[in-house]
């Protein structure tokens, strides 16, 4: 994803460790309570509530090992910096999160063939109140980060913990449906369901992260801002080659720029830098490379040249 309001990026690293940390501490709480509740129900929703929070522990811990590295300086073996190992986390992510989706449908087939009662559900309704409300405070926290930073760790933690969100609440309906509705099957078919929602959450995980791994292009917005602002500057009179990425929270921007043939190169060098320092407004943190052109000079480009 992409960074919704430009930070520096101190404070953007700063947030997204903030975010990593509340991340592990919420999903170490988690799971000692469901866990708890679990064992006192028997209750297949509060278990598959229990195994996305032990997911999301495993995860947000992987994530926050990933952000340290991804947040470490370039180097001389990592030029271009370690942001990758936001995307690598995320395809980890992805794999642990769709393993989880088949446990549950493993478990929940077997209790939708073999119905048991819920025990204890006031323990259980009173776990999974606060559940909801820990989680919903964490992924609000989370998603504000992720517009803010444009981490793709912490959108994926916060796709974790918004699953979570749903299936405590898919699990709060089950054990009142089960409990006090007399229907034991809300139970195995919310789980289903949970599984399912889980399912997808890989997917979106998986796709995101692949297209960083793979140097997709930005979003067509993003493009067409750096195109505004390299036409901004009334001496640049065309420009052509734009190509761009995003590594961890990081994008680089590659552009020709079109000058008159005739400026010196000291004046032709001076307007390539106020273009880069207004592209480094709008994109904070981000690598520009300008390769300056003379003005009505084609050059032979590659077939995938984009303009």
């Amino acid at each position: 994803m992409s960074p919704e309001t430009a930070l520096p990026r101190d404070k953007a690293e700063s947030l997204m460790r903030l975010a990593g940390y509340a991340s592990v501490t919420v999903a170490c709480v988690l799971i000692l309570v469901k866990g708890g509740a679990y064992f006192a129900t028997d209750s297949v929703s509060m278990l598959a509530s229990l195994v996305d929070s032990v997911l999301d522990a495993f995860a947000s811990i992987v994530n926050l090992l990933a952000l340290r590295h991804a947040l470490s300086p370039a180097d001389d073996e990592h030029r271009f910096g370690h942001g990758k190992a936001e995307a690598l986390a995320g395809l980890a992510q992805a794999a642990f999160v769709a393993g989880s989706a088949v446990f549950l449908f493993l478990e929940a087939s077997e209790r939708t063939i073999h119905p048991r009662a819920i025990a204890n559900s006031d323990v259980g309704i009173a776990v999974t109140l606060f559940a909801l409300a820990a989680t919903l405070v964490l992924v609000l926290f989370q998603r504000h980060v992720a517009r803010r930073t444009g981490s793709v760790v912490v959108n994926a933690d916060s796709l974790h913990y918004l699953t979570d969100f749903l299936t405590n609440g898919a699990t709060l309906a089950a054990i009142a449906l089960a409990a006090y509705g007399g229907w034991t099957l809300a139970d195995p078919i919310f789980a289903l369901l949970i599984g399912a929602y889980i399912l997808f959450g890989a997917w979106s995980i998986f796709r995101t992260s692949f297209d960083m791994l793979m140097d997709h292009e930005l979003p067509e917005a993003e493009r067409e801002r750096i195109k505004t602002v390299v036409m901004s500057h009334p001496e640049v009179r065309s420009f052509h080659d734009l190509r761009t990425r995003r590594s961890g929270t990081r994008a680089f921007i590659q552009v020709h720029i079109d000058l008159d043939g005739a400026m010196t190169l000291a004046k032709a060098h001076d307007i390539s830098d106020e273009v880069e320092r207004r592209l480094h407004a709008a994109f904070p943190g981000a690598e520009v490379i300008i390769h300056q052109d003379p003005a009505g000079i084609m050059e032979p480009r590659p077939p995938f040249a984009a303009h």
